[in-house]
């Protein structure tokens, strides 16, 4: 099932983007006083740029109309020089702020990622990873570039504009009220523009996410792609996705495109209008010529400042969206990490009417576990069997607590699980999945991720290699130290499957949970692998799934799992002579791997003697069986 956001970018109600930005503040307190400072700095820049036309009326009305050289000379080396100070005075502010925010950057990023590692697994089942990625790369730059210039700008401007008119009033009350004339059809014509210009900037980053996800999923799932052929319909899906977050991106552009023609028109008509009065009124002789010119140099130093409304207004309403989206994954509710850890009494594993449901499971569906019981000894190895789809896989899944059971108790050693801090609980508990996920990073790194708080050392990795047969790391280019690549897929399926059981293995967990661990390997590898994995059980108490006869020897006990519930608890010999149901999963299986029975004499090295001949590692087409896993994992494959 794949997994969606739960914020559909059709469905987006409005917001204020208002208070979606003053949930920055916390980000932003440590800076306040940095960003003041920097705020104070711009908008002294920008009044060297309204001192301008005052020398420039001091010029007309003095040294241009008496005929001073010398006079004009002074004038234009200030002019020069309140430039040259506006330049500067923007390159301090620009310097003041930067390093400050992009350590905000880092900081919200970090904080997301952290709190991305804490989310429990039914999060990350309803989420699109395309969409969290786009939140802590995209989104965090938006956020960035407006505090650095939109945030400091919005009170710049402001500023700027209000000491302009007083200026201009000051001149000429009459010419200031002409150019004040657009005021409120451009506040009317703002509104307009912020309500839907939000709606397309959500819409926009939202299919951006989805992007991101159709790239992902076609990258990981490169192999598929091509081995199906599927690249055109992949193609197809790409275009459409990257054609609907053009029409947005065009909406976007048309909304802010009619906001900037208004915005440059209206002042552009008043600035002629306060012209042709301020012209009679120089004809008339009450305006000097001096005043007027520094009137319309006011009016044009003030022109960026309101047409930069439209901009900025884009910017913070992409912002604001950017921080709904960045605060949807911060608000998300965190897996419990408090709980009180108690003494163990060596009473193993046992599950009390254990209930579980996906919370995105229709209401009206069956509940996929309906009361389990199940006692595993304290160091007992329980095989657990099932059809497809019978929730084994979800049932090991709630022991490490990676999903929450809805309904009954389960406890290790007599300790509530729900009780105890999760740090402590994944020190307990070890898992190893059916469809292995390794990380881009070496061999070492990826068993060691399976050790305890005080790490494995070097012994300890070798020996878990040992245990799940990872001889081949002795043949890759750098032994230990050998790059897996993303996901593991430099490798084959058995070897990253091997991996997957040495990393489960390497920190002597006390509990260990194995999801059909062995089932990427060849009849001769997984002899081999049973036989060092038997040394482990002795040692730890263990649930393992298990699909096939060879694996069920593995266990002590055998459990059978159907219609939600444990139907029967036995030996293998004991359940193949008395339940029906397990005897035709069994002899299924047999007929489908090609498994001899139990009872079968095998070779020395574990394979059926019929198998021994042939040659190993290759399955009935003849391909290498360890190889023949590459497809990527599918969620909840054995519980829907």
């Amino acid at each position: 099932m794949p997994a969606t956001t739960p914020d559909a970018a059709p469905d987006v109600p409005p917001h204020s983007s208002l208070r979606s930005l003053l949930r920055l503040w916390p980000y932003v307190r440590p800076l306040r006083v940095l960003l003041a400072v920097s705020a104070v700095v711009a908008v002294v820049a920008s009044l060297m740029s309204l001192l301008i036309p005052l020398v420039l009326k001091w010029m007309v009305d003095g040294p241009v109309q008496h005929h001073d050289p010398g006079g004009v000379w002074l004038g234009g080396g200030l002019v020069l020089l309140l430039g040259l100070l506006e330049a500067v005075l923007f390159g301090v502010r620009r310097w003041l702020v930067a390093r400050p925010l992009a350590g905000v950057e880092a900081r919200m990023r970090a904080d997301l990622y952290r709190h991305l590692q804490r989310l429990p697994v039914d999060f990350h089942d309803r989420w699109a990873s395309g969409q969290l990625l786009s939140r802590a790369t995209m989104d965090l730059q938006i956020l960035r570039m407006f505090l650095a210039f939109p945030l400091v700008f919005l009170v710049v401007n402001t500023a700027t504009v209000v000491i302009g008119f007083a200026i201009l009033f000051a001149q000429s009350w009459l010419l200031g009220l002409v150019l004040l004339t657009p005021a409120v059809p451009l506040v009317v014509l703002c509104s307009y523009f912020e309500s839907r210009y939000a709606l397309a900037s959500r819409r926009s980053q939202d299919q951006a996410g989805d992007l991101a996800t159709l790239v992902e999923e076609s990258v990981l799932g490169i192999r598929i792609v091509k081995a199906f052929g599927r690249h055109r319909s992949q193609a197809r899906a790409f275009r459409g996705k990257t054609r609907d977050l053009w029409h947005t991106e065009m909406r976007k552009a048309r909304l802010l495109s009619d906001l900037w023609a208004v915005i440059m028109t209206l002042p552009e008509l008043a600035i002629g209008a306060s012209l042709l009065v301020g012209v009679l009124q120089v004809s008339d002789g009450k305006l000097s010529a001096g005043t007027l010119v520094a009137f319309l140099s006011t009016a044009l130093a003030l022109r960026w400042p309101v047409e930069s409304i439209g901009f900025l207004l884009a910017m913070s309403n992409e912002a604001a969206t950017a921080a709904d989206r960045y605060f949807e994954a911060m608000d998300a509710p965190e897996a419990e990490t408090s709980g009180q850890d108690t003494p163990p009494v060596a009473d193993g594993v046992r599950l009390e009417g254990v209930r579980f449901r996906y919370p995105d499971a229709p209401d009206d569906s069956p509940e996929l576990l309906a009361g389990v019981d199940l006692h595993i000894r304290p160091g007992e190895t329980m095989a657990l069997v099932g059809a497809t789809g019978s929730g084994k896989t979800t049932l090991t899944a709630l022991l490490p607590r990676l999903h929450r059971a809805t309904g009954g108790r389960i406890t290790l050693d007599g300790a509530d699980i729900a009780e105890l801090p999760v740090a402590r609980l994944r020190e307990l508990v070890a898992v190893a999945f059916e469809e292995p996920t390794l990380f881009s990073a070496t061999v070492r790194e990826n068993v060691e991720m399976g050790a305890g708080p005080d790490g494995a050392s070097e012994q300890d990795v070798r020996r878990a290699l040992a245990v799940a047969q990872c001889d081949f790391v002795a043949g890759l280019p750098e032994g230990l130290d050998t790059q897996v690549g993303e996901q593991g897929l430099s490798l084959s399926g058995g070897q990253r499957q091997r991996l997957a059981l040495a990393r489960a293995v390497v920190g002597k967990p006390r509990f260990l949970v194995l999801d059909d661990p062995l089932s990427a390997l060849d009849v001769h590898t997984e002899a081999l692998v049973e036989a060092a994995l038997r040394d482990v059980l002795r040692e730890t108490t263990a649930l393992v799934v298990a699909h096939r006869p060879s694996t069920v020897l593995l266990a002590d006990r055998v459990a059978l799992l159907t219609g939600g519930r444990i139907a029967a608890v036995g030996t293998h010999p004991e359940l193949l002579r008395d339940n029906a149901e397990y005897r035709h999963l069994m002899s299924g299986e047999e007929e489908a791997t090609g498994a001899a029975p139990p009872s079968a004499p095998r070779s020395p090295h574990g394979a059926p003697a019929e198998a021994a001949g042939e040659a190993p590692g290759r399955d009935a087409a003849g391909l290498p069986a360890a190889d023949t896993d590459t497809a990527p994992a599918l969620q909840r494959s054995d519980a829907r």
